[in-house]
């Protein structure tokens, strides 16, 4: 087991995000996390392939009145990196964000997810009910492989397993309506975390650890996920974009699956791709 931390100049001058960095260790990994602001808590978890950066324009605005939490899941951001894909499993994205929780002792947590960051924290959020107040959740899904995925999920699931060295920046872009709305400058943020293929391993196996078939890891967790959710009744908004080829439509499943959320708007973010928060700010 080899695991590499991204140097430091490496997040210098990142535009927008001039967070000071707070880290923890957990089951012997140091996991990096943004902390600002006071009062209840909002953690804010991000997907594939990017990192805490991604709500760099939420955090500030936020903060004024919440204590806002933006975490790096081992493999991303300034958190640490296994060089091997095998180190890398559902249970162990599981574990350390449970294990972070804890270790901060986070109570009353308003949870905003997208991508991965809805499969391992919804998950964990119907494990531990007890730490969660709220749920907001934008593009995301709790696969458990009865359903068929999407062309596209699968398209793109093909292209990460056979790409040696995953290219984040096209991946960004992919990942937008308009690709070319935004700079250079935030694309090399959105790499800063990856100087070379050894520390993208992480980014590279997470599209392959999406269940495909009841019996594969993590499907189990997220089905009773799913009958967690059936029955809660605390306060869960559901935000997806309208132009997200893997994740489209799924907002309905959530809404039809959570009490909660169907007494709630139905809210959609029009003219956005897979990284709806991206795509929203970045323009402005």
């Amino acid at each position: 087991m080899s695991i590499i931390r991204t140097p430091d100049e490496r997040f210098s001058n990142l535009p927008g995000f001039p967070f000071d960095p707070h880290y923890v260790e957990i089951n012997g990994l140091r996991v990096h996390y943004v902390d600002e602001g006071q009062g209840e808590t909002i953690l804010c978890l991000h997907g594939e392939p990017t990192w805490s950066s991604l709500y760099r324009k939420m955090i500030p605005a936020l903060s004024v009145h919440y204590r806002v939490i933006a975490m790096d899941f081992i493999g991303f951001g300034r958190s640490d990196k296994f060089t091997e894909k095998a180190e890398y499993s559902f249970q162990m994205h599981l574990d350390t964000l449970a294990g972070f929780i804890e270790v901060l002792a986070l109570e009353h947590i308003t949870l905003v997810v997208q991508d991965w960051g809805g499969l391992i924290g919804l998950t964990l959020a119907s494990e531990k009910p007890q730490r969660f107040a709220r749920l907001v959740i934008m593009n995301t899904g709790l696969p458990v492989g009865h359903e068929p995925m999407s062309d596209a999920f699968l398209s793109w699931r093909r292209l990460a397993e056979r790409l040696p060295n995953m290219p984040i920046g096209r991946v960004i872009r992919m990942g937008l309506v308009h690709g070319n709305s935004i700079g250079p400058e935030i694309i090399a943020a959105y790499e800063a975390p990856f100087p070379d293929a050894s520390y993208k391993a992480g980014a590279s196996v997470w599209p392959m650890l999406v269940p495909l078939d009841p019996q594969d890891p993590g499907a189990a967790e997220m089905q009773q996920a799913r009958a967690v959710l059936s029955e809660w009744q605390k306060p869960a908004i559901v935000m997806f974009s309208d132009s997200d080829p893997i994740t489209r439509e799924g907002d309905r499943f959530f809404r039809k699956l959570i009490p909660t959320a169907k007494n709630e708007p139905d809210i959609v973010i029009k003219n956005a791709g897979h990284f709806l928060i991206t795509q929203k700010y970045e323009t402005f």
